[in-house]
Formats: C-alpha cells, sequence, structure tokens
C-alpha cells in the first residue's frame, strides 16, 4: 500500500506490514518500488493519488497481473472480479 499519511495510517491500524507513506511528489517512486517488490501481491492507493500519477505509469497499473492493484475511494475505476479475473485468468464467480 502506497499513500499520503492520512490515507495510510488506518491499514497500518489494521495489521498492514508493507505501507508506505508518500508525499505526492514521492507517489510515483513508491509506487514503482512497491510494484518491483516481489513480496507484493496486492496494491492499494487512494483514488484521489491516481491522477498525480504520469500516464505511464497508469497505463503500467492497468496492464500488469501482479500485484493485482486496487484503488480505494470515491470513485471506483474496475471492479474487484475484474481484477482478479485480470489477474490469474480465471472468472471465480462463474
Amino acid at each position: 500500500m502506497v499513500g499520503r499519511e492520512d490515507f495510510v495510517l488506518g491499514f497500518m491500524l489494521t495489521g498492514v506490514r508493507k505501507a508506505h507513506v508518500a508525499a505526492p511528489e514521492q507517489m510515483e517512486q513508491k509506487v514503482a518500488e512497491a510494484i518491483a517488490d516481489p513480496d507484493v501481491g496486492i496494491l492499494v492507493l487512494s483514488t484521489e493519488d491516481l491522477p498525480g500519477l504520469s500516464h505511464g505509469m497508469r497505463r503500467r497499473l492497468e496492464s500488469i497481473a501482479r500485484p493485482v492493484v486496487i484503488a480505494v475511494g470515491k470513485f471506483q475505476q474496475e471492479d474487484l472480479r475484474t481484477k482478479i479475473k485480470r489477474a490469474i485468468g480465471v472468472d471465480l464467480m462463474k
């Protein structure tokens, strides 16, 4: 999980071990580090932080199978079912 302190804090309190606080100007670098980490299976980002990432990084996040990228916030771009199907290649709901 990568995000601003107020976003990350709640997840850290629930036991998320790999949570990285990043200022807006550091967000892209921290996201790149997280997706390069083989121990990260799910990457949680705030929907408010996505527009601050470069177009190339947003496209990369949409196309990679692992880690599964979940944007949490007011606006969902893709539902969780679609993300899981893309990650493992099987629709578990059928």
